[in-house]
Parts: C-alpha cells; sequence; structure tokens
C-alpha cells in the first residue's frame, strides 16, 4: 500500500536554529547506541558453544540449529519491524526489542535443555534483534539525512556488526572466569540500559521538530501509512518481487550472510579452537575484525556517495572470497602475521556491502525501499541460518571446518556476478508512492 504524506512539502525559508537542525545527529546517535546495546547478545552464540557443550555435551550441530533460528528471525523480522515503525513510531518498537533482547538473554541461566536453548537463543533473541536490524537503520537514514546519508548508514551499520564483535572478548572472558551465565546476564542488563535512551531522546521525524532532514530544504509532513503493518510488509515484498533488481540484492546479500554472521561470526572461534587456539585469543581476533569493519564500513558509506553502488559491492564480494579461500591454511595453535592480515583484510570487508545495498534499494524502490530491504536482509539471514547449520554438520561430519571455508568463499565470487546485473535505476526514478511496478531487466 502507498505511503503518501498528509500535506504538501513546505520549503524552509530561513535556516532552522541550529540546535533543532543537529537532532538528525542526535537521533542518529541514539540509533548507534541502541544498535550496539542489542548487538551484545548477538555476540555470545560463537564464543558460549564450548562452554554449552562442556555443561550439557550438546553437539555442535544442536547449539548450530538454535543459532540458525534466531539468525533466520533476526532477517524475517525486518521487514515487519520497518512496517511497524512506520505505523506505530520508531522510539516504541526499539524499546519493545530491547527489552525482548534483554528478557531472552536474561532467561538462559535457567535452561537445562536443548529446546529451551532454541526458544530463548532462537525465538526471542531472534524476534528482538529482528526489529533492531538493518532494516532500522535504513528507516532512520531515509528519514532524517539527504546528504551524507550513505555515510551515516554505514556508521549506524558499523555500530550494530562492530558491536557484536567488540562484546566478544568481554563474554568468551566472562564465561571463562565466571561462567556462561554471567555472561548472559551482562547481555541482558547492556540491552535493558539503552531503553531509558530510546525512550527520552529518539525522534521520529525530521517534521515533529519543524526542520527538513539534515541536508534537505523542505519540511515534509508525517506520512500517513495505509492498512496494518503486516499487509504493508507483504505488499512491499509482493511487488519487489516481480522485480529483477531485488532478486540480485535478495541472492547476494544471502551469500553476505552466508560468509559473515553464519559462517565466521557463528564458526570462528569453535573452528580456531579445533587448532589448539585458546577460545578467549580467538574471540580476541574477532574483536579486531570489529575495529577494523568500522573503519570498512564507515569508509564504504562514503564511497556509496561517490561511486556506483554495484561496482563497490561485487569488488567487496571478490575480495572476501579469496579471503575465505585461503583462511583454512591460516589456522594455527598462536596468532601469526598470516592471520593478522586475514584479520585487517576480512574486517575492512566484514559488512562494508551494507551501504551500498540500501543506496540500491533506495534508488530502485523509492519510498518503499526500508520495508523492501527489510526482506532483502531477510535473505542475508537465511543465508547465514543455512550456513550455521551447515558449517555445524561440516564440523561434526568432516571432523574439521575446511569445506565449510572453501564453498563459503566460492559463494561470495559469485554474488559479485549477481551484483553487476543490478541495472541502475536513473537518479529520483525509484518508486515515488510506494506502489512498486515490475522492472525489467
Amino acid at each position: 500500500m502507498a505511503v503518501r504524506p498528509l500535506a504538501p512539502v513546505r520549503t524552509v525559508e530561513h535556516a532552522p536554529d541550529v540546535t533543532r537542525s543537529r537532532w538528525a545527529w542526535v537521533v542518529a546517535g541514539v540509533s548507534f547506541v541502541a544498535l550496539i546495546g542489542a548487538a551484545g547478545f548477538r555476540a555470545t552464540p560463537g564464543a558460549l558453544i564450548e562452554p554449552l557443550q562442556r555443561e550439557f555435551g550438546w553437539s555442535t550441530a544442536t547449539i548450530g540449529l538454535a543459532v540458525s533460528v534466531n539468525l533466520l528471525l533476526f532477517g524475517v523480522t525486518a521487514p515487519f519491524a520497518a512496517a511497524l515503525m512506520e505505523r506505530f513510531g520508531v522510539r516504541k518498537v526499539v524499546a519493545c526489542a530491547l527489552t525482548v533482547v534483554a528478557i531472552g538473554s536474561g532467561l538462559t541461566v535457567f535452561m537445562t535443555t536443548s529446546w529451551q536453548l532454541v526458544l530463548l537463543w532462537g525465538v526471542l533473541v531472534g524476534l528482538g534483534t529482528g526489529s533492531m536490524a538493518l532494516a532500522f537503520v535504513a528507516t532512520i537514514t531515509g528519514r532524517w539525512f539527504v546528504k551524507q546519508r550513505g555515510l551515516v548508514t554505514g556508521v549506524l551499520t558499523a555500530g550494530g556488526a562492530t558491536g557484536q564483535l567488540v562484546f566478544l572478548p568481554v563474554v568468551a572472558s566472562l564465561a571463562e572466569s565466571s561462567g556462561w551465565r554471567s555472561a548472559s546476564i551482562v547481555v541482558a542488563v547492556a540491552a535493558l540500559a539503552v531503553v531509558p535512551l530510546v525512550l527520552l531522546l529518539l525522534r521520529e521525524y525530521p517534521a515533529d521538530l519543524g526542520v527538513p532532514p539534515y541536508g534537505g530544504t523542505e519540511v515534509v509532513p508525517r506520512p500517513v501509512p495505509a492498512g496494518g503493518a503486516a499487509k504493508r510488509a507483504i505488499t512491499a515484498l509482493t511487488s519487489a518481487a516481480r522485480t529483477g533488481p531485488f532478486w540480485y540484492l535478495a541472492g547476494g546479500f544471502a551469500i553476505c550472510g552466508a560468509t559473515t554472521n553464519g559462517l565466521v561470526g557463528t564458526h570462528f572461534i569453535p573452528a580456531a579452537h579445533d587448532h589448539g587456539m585458546p577460545t578467549t585469543t580467538a574471540a580476541g581476533l574477532l574483536a579486531l575484525v570489529g575495529v577494523f569493519d568500522i573503519v570498512g564500513t564507515i569508509f564504504s558509506g562514503w564511497l556509496t556517495d561517490r561511486v556506483d553502488s554495484r561496482i563497490l559491492l561485487a569488488a567487496y564480494y571478490v575480495l572476501r572470497g579469496a579471503s575465505l579461500l585461503v583462511l583454512p591454511q591460516l589456522f594455527q595453535d598462536s596468532v601469526h602475521p598470516s592471520m593478522l592480515v586475514f584479520v585487517i583484510f576480512y574486517g575492512l570487508d566484514w559488512v562494508a556491502t551494507v551501504p551500498p545495498t540500501v543506496a540500491l534499494c533506495r534508488e530502485v524502490f523509492g519510498l518503499s525501499a526500508p520495508v523492501v530491504f527489510g526482506w532483502v536482509f531477510a535473505s542475508h539471514q537465511i543465508g547465514a541460518a543455512i550456513a550455521a547449520t551447515a558449517a555445524g554438520l561440516t564440523r561434526d561430519h568432516f571432523g574439521n571446518y575446511a569445506p565449510a571455508w572453501y564453498v563459503a568463499g566460492f559463494l561470495s565470487i559469485g554474488a559479485a556476478f549477481l551484483s553487476m546485473r543490478i541495472r541502475r535505476s536513473p537518479v529520483g526514478s525509484g518508486d515515488p508512492t510506494g506502489d512498486l511496478q515490475p522492472t525489467r531487466t
């Protein structure tokens, strides 16, 4: 269904008050902190696989199933969360999402069977973090920024992805010194601590403050969502699914998810442990990936404002594929320079794909872009879920992860070809009303 403004846009004849014009950056800052808060629990699976196996005797595949459910719901929830944000507001959805993450994380201390792991790690935390996924980033940047939109997308994306990785050494250290339950409680508290900040400072639209988006010259009234949130999400999917660019974006992003969250994010630590590397050391390497991810993703956002997004995606996927193909030869019982080179190289590319993917969605799908990107992101998490389970099964069957790394490397190179198949739309030709029409490619 279309989302139409209440009234014609209003041109700002005089520059608005400087403090009020900076609200876009306040909103971006609060969103950044909220994304980090939600990222805490997403850091725990990789660091807690070994402790859970020791205590409960669960196989890698069993734990991988819980992670897969989490990753799947993390993605599938995103488009519905984007539609809910349109209907009920970002502030309410984000506050509820952080609360659900805290509940799911906190209740894990009482679990005794694997189905409870699936329910808490998989379902509750998957739903909560899915409502704080990259569709949230697309919503914030689409509403509040005209200039530097790509750069802000990169910064917010880095907040979510890097927060997850930076939490890893903290979670691993807590699990080793105080037990995995202490780590879960700390994550729950971190998520809850962000809720008051969201309720106090997050704002819905620039028009609420009488200012244009950052870099804009017109105050755009709040749009009026037509129909329910679920209907809005499904309508956006059915319309977008009739276009070629949607499937190329979704296919490439599915591979992106498989080669990051699903494989490296979940299985890098146990893979390194298989070669004698201490869990805390491996977690530190993933945290270092997060540090370089900040640089890579922000730089990718800057490039997205200046370079053809298709070319950027193709380059990122090829480079990622090459790095994964050499990774099996780099695992040892200690950190060697070659592994550090991989960490730096891979870290720069970790989620650099997000800003150009968001930009292409906005270009092709116009006002429907946040919800459509939610579905593209759902494909990202479907790929991640498949990879998390498949890699666990690979480890159980072959005794090592090597086949999983090689398959992921070749898939990444394939994603580069999908990206180059996307036909660019002329600037400003994206769907202006939210009613998508099929696009031939």
